[in-house]
């Protein structure tokens, strides 16, 4: 199922359509004759053969418009689909309403429902806009982020985007975590739901003017990447009602550091997959659009990236990267990637003799030499890329494997 699923949105982020509805019209055949798609399927089907027929013989200006459009239609089919389909196999249970006064009711509804109707998200609204069902509400857009991961719909996504309006800063902020998490996630397909975009500029321009608080939040969500963040006191008394592990998660919209070191709550898998996210907010439309062209901005997140171990923005401009990480090791507080990252700066400007130190310092920091490489294979293929001769990365690694 999985590798279904990834072979649809793959296709459908380069815009081969054909080749994502073969996997659709295997999951219509499953569902039977009388599936709710067909129509869909058939009207896409013909569009997009028609279109095709067309540009072969001549030009349209206006065929990237229709193919986009009907790139689209067939997400939000696909989506359809997917969804009952997992229903028909098992893998996701046919749910019919909970009860909005048992939390367990509301998470497990907005965490495994994945066909909802109108009435949940009208509750889920009014829930948000109401302090006494605030808490009850910040684990239902929990739940329901979790969700669309999974099972992404258009209707999910909005209900998420609204609450970023809620009256309780903690329920906004984190309503903008999920959006951002979900922004990022879906990014290759964003570009055809015009909708989500247009709502999200609108209620960002409503509840945060220039976009301030939301850059903070993003760059919360970059710390929140390391093995150990800071995390400021909070006093909301909304955060009392909140189990143990709700209120673990909220560490992660820390926008203040020193304050007290935490452990990270969120379990490896998630890690890993938070981590893959700040891989791709770079060349993302979330970037684009709260970052891009404002170089204040840009230095700030540039700086979060260091302060978490990562030169993902600063290979471009390893000045600025240095100057930040000589502040930081004369500090004392630095770490090993602190060290491998101002080799790295080092190691760009030819300076190898003290590249080498720096790295022999890191890999001394580490409990043994394959942590040590854990952390320096990964950015090979950047000092490549940025013009360190390949034979000269690979003579480093053979020192700092022998060396002392």
């Amino acid at each position: 199922m999985d590798d279904q699923i990834n072979t649809v949105e793959k296709a459908l982020g380069e815009r081969m359509i054909d080749h994502a509805l073969i996997i659709v019209r295997s999951w219509l055949n499953e569902l039977g004759e009388n599936n709710p798609y067909e129509q869909a399927y058939q009207s896409i089907s013909t569009r997009y053969h028609a279109m095709l027929n067309a540009w072969i013989s001549s030009d349209d200006e206006d065929t990237d418009a229709r193919l986009n459009e009907l790139t689209g239609e067939t997400y939000q089919l696909s989506d359809a689909a997917y969804a009952a389909i997992r229903i028909k196999r098992g893998l996701s249970p046919d749910m019919h309403g909970f009860n909005p006064s048992h939390v367990p009711s509301v998470v497990n509804y907005f965490s495994n429902c994945v066909q909802m109707r109108p009435e949940d998200y009208e509750w889920l609204q009014n829930a948000l806009a109401d302090p006494n069902r605030a808490a009850t509400a910040l684990m239902a857009v929990g739940a329901l982020s979790k969700n669309l991961r999974e099972c992404f719909t258009i209707d999910g996504f909005l209900a998420l985007v609204a609450g970023i309006k809620a009256e309780s800063a903690l329920v906004s902020d984190q309503c903008l975590a999920y959006v951002f998490t979900l922004l990022i996630h879906y990014d290759i397909r964003i570009d055809f739901f015009p909708q989500i975009q247009d709502a999200f500029i609108q209620t960002l321009r409503e509840v945060d003017g220039e976009g301030d608080n939301a850059f903070e939040v993003l760059c919360a969500l970059v710390r929140s990447t390391h093995p150990k963040w800071t995390q400021k006191s909070n006093t909301d008394p909304l955060v009392e009602q909140l189990p143990d592990d709700v209120r673990s998660l909220l560490s992660m919209l820390s926008t203040e550091s020193g304050e007290g070191e935490i452990v990270s709550w969120m379990p490896k898998s998630e890690q890993e997959y938070m981590q893959g996210l700040v891989d791709m907010l770079p060349g993302t439309w979330l970037y684009e659009v709260l970052v891009t062209g404002n170089s204040e901005r840009e230095a700030n997140l540039a700086g979060t990236y260091l302060s978490v171990g990562r030169m993902d923005l600063l290979w471009d401009h390893p000045n600025y990267a240095e100057k930040y990480l000589i502040h930081v090791l004369r500090e004392g507080s630095s770490s090993p990637m602190d060290y491998i990252n101002y080799g790295h700066c080092l190691m760009l400007r030819g300076d190898r003799i003290m590249a080498y130190e720096n790295y022999r310092q890191a890999r001394s920091m580490c409990s043994n030499v394959k942590e040590f490489f854990a952390l320096f294979r990964p950015d090979r293929r950047q000092l490549v890329d940025h013009g360190v001769p390949v034979e000269q990365v690979y003579l480093m690694e053979d020192m700092l494997l022998t060396g002392s």
